[in-house]
């Protein structure tokens, strides 16, 4: 199947993406066909999934050779493992003798081994393995390998691209590394990653952790009077966007438990030490760097209506070796446990509300200029394709 082009998309949905620019004083909300409509989405996963890059968490995930994880980017099977050196690389997930997929879900091995046929491959992709080809004539197991994408690891995160020659993953990410150095985001060390599904959009998902609009009608009692309300917007280059906004204790800790705050991280400065960063890189990694660490979620889509997400918390390397981490850290999960609890309701609830064609575009509030920035860049990348 072949996406629609631009000039296939029905007219009033190219003009309502037309008003998605201009960030959150002047731009309306993504249309809802954005969030519903298969053919948008089959658009989607061929401008946003499989052009440019993709981020698919923390490099961590993959710490040792042979760490390896079965995903699905723009609706493409993919395997990432790390190397016998070192190296983080991705493959398409299809063997290439009659197409199975090589591995599922996760975990280690020193050989990728199709159950179909036992065509073996080395953690570089190259085939090592193909019984009963002895009869086949010309075949060389050179000419077999896994196809193979490009990976790049950056501020401690792993981003895939499926284009042959992707943009420069600096330039993608413009001026992030800058943004986050005091975090030294790099060093931070994963410890605790949880998957689920949610019956939503999965940029409804990425949209709401992004926002302080719903915090006093969605999670008072729990959050809300933990955040002031953030700074003016900042302009950033790349694709990404990013604000920030000071707290009342910290924002990774529920309000009944900010006696049990974990060390500032060494490094980031008086404002920054008392408030949180959240920041979005397109399209898939949702984050905040917090005075303590780092919390995110990766979102993907599974279909208009449903996505696939992981919950990924990370703190410096010297306060996980601590003594007593484990125990306070807890108490951190838990909160971003009852965080997404509370969000997910409303989640569905909005998605049932755009399953009507008498939905219409929305206008941003101040306190949600990442989702009109991201609303922007998403409609762009759905307009220039030609």
């Amino acid at each position: 199947m072949t996406a629609a082009l631009p000039s296939d998309l029905p007219s009033d949905l190219v003009e309502d993406l037309g008003r998605c620019a201009g960030g959150q004083a002047t731009a309306h909300s993504l249309p809802t066909a954005c969030y519903v409509d298969a053919d948008v989405a089959a658009l989607e996963a061929e401008v946003v999934f499989r052009r440019g890059w993709v981020g698919v968490g923390r490099g961590d995930r993959w710490a040792s050779p042979g760490d390896y994880a079965a995903l699905d980017v723009g609706g493409v099977p993919v395997a990432v493992v790390r190397g016998d050196d070192g190296v983080l690389r991705a493959f398409a997930n299809t063997c290439s003798h009659r197409f199975a997929q090589v591995v599922e879900g996760e975990g280690s091995c020193t050989r990728m081994r199709c159950p179909f046929h036992a065509w073996t491959y080395a953690l570089d992709g190259r085939l090592v393995g193909a019984p009963s080809m002895a009869r086949t004539d010309g075949f060389d197991r050179t000419e077999h390998g896994l196809h193979e994408f490009v990976v790049a690891e950056r501020l401690g995160f792993a981003f895939v691209s499926l284009e042959a020659s992707p943009p420069s993953i600096d330039a993608w990410l413009g001026d992030a590394a800058e943004v986050h150095a005091r975090w030294d985001l790099t060093s931070m060390v994963t410890t605790r990653r949880r998957e689920f599904t949610v019956d939503c959009n999965w940029k409804a998902f990425a949209e709401v952790f992004n926002e302080y609009y719903h915090l006093p009608y969605v999670h008072p009692g729990s959050i809300d009077d933990t955040y002031d309300d953030p700074d003016e917007p900042e302009a950033v280059t790349g694709a990404w966007a990013t604000h920030f906004g000071t707290t009342q204790g910290t924002g990774g800790l529920l309000e009944d438990d900010q006696d049990k705050a974990l060390p500032v991280i060494g490094g980031l400065d008086e404002r920054e030490a008392r408030g949180v960063r959240y920041s979005w890189l397109f399209p898939s990694l949702v984050i905040a760097t917090g005075a303590e660490g780092l919390w995110m979620y990766e979102v993907f889509p599974d279909g208009p209506d449903r996505c696939r997400c992981a919950q990924v918390v990370c703190f410096p390397p010297e306060t996980v070796a601590a003594d007593g981490f484990a125990e306070v850290a807890e108490s951190y999960y838990e909160r971003f446990d009852v965080a997404i609890a509370e969000d997910i309701p409303m989640l569905e609830r909005q998605r049932r509300g755009m399953a009507t064609p008498f939905a219409r575009q929305g206008r941003f509030s101040y306190l949600e200029p990442n989702v009109a920035r991201f609303a922007g860049w998403y409609a762009e990348r759905l307009l220039s394709v030609g």
